[in-house]
């Protein structure tokens, strides 16, 4: 009598990927706008990944997958579905109001490959929305990660170092960050950061 075994929980229960035609590409483009913001970039990886799984797979070819992409993404930008200005600036503001500085912000997108002329417009609608962009976003930190003025302890002057030091791994200036951390006065501080 032979004894049953288990399948393997490995990859053996997968399925294959799908072909990468160009209905299909469209289609998981298509769904992952719904789901996610993208650039075009990021978008490109994400299809362009779904290519090589198939040419890997099918045997598909590359170059044929490459231009499907390069088509999707092209009549997706005319149709305004992808906008990486508009990306920028949603982006932007969110990392912003997390208590991202600007210099992260740009290093963000740039890594998601949205062009320096985008980046640029949307930290200057930043800029125009709030007085200092980045005193605005290291109280944002602050607050969030109950450093300096927000902290709930009477440990205060003992963490200053390991505050600072918090804030300049957040891509703030050391201007800044003692501004922040040295604060005596919350309302006062941030007060400073509205138009």
């Amino acid at each position: 009598m032979t004894e049953d075994k288990a399948p393997d929980k490995g990859k053996q229960g997968r399925r294959p990927p799908k072909m990468a035609t160009a209905k299909h590409l469209e289609n998981v483009a298509l769904w992952y706008l719904q789901r996610f913001a993208a650039s075009a970039d990021s978008l490109r990886r994400v299809l362009m990944r779904r290519v090589e799984k198939s040419a890997r797979a099918h045997d598909t070819d590359r170059d044929e997958g490459a231009a499907f992409v390069e088509d999707i993404i092209a009549r997706f930008r005319a149709s305004s579905l992808l906008d990486d200005r508009v990306y920028a600036e949603g982006r932007t503001l969110s990392l912003h109001r997390r208590g991202i500085s600007t210099r992260a912000i740009r290093a963000r997108l740039a890594a998601k490959g949205v062009g320096a002329d985008d980046i640029d417009a949307a930290l200057a609608m930043l800029r125009d929305q709030t007085a200092d962009p980045d005193l605005a976003a290291a109280i944002a930190y602050a607050r969030r990660r109950r450093i300096g003025p927000y902290r709930t302890r009477g440990d205060r002057e003992e963490m200053r170092e390991r505050d600072l030091a918090a804030l300049a791994r957040q891509g703030f200036g050391y201007d800044i960050a003692r501004r922040v951390i040295e604060a005596l006065d919350i309302g006062e501080l941030e007060a400073g950061t509205r138009l």
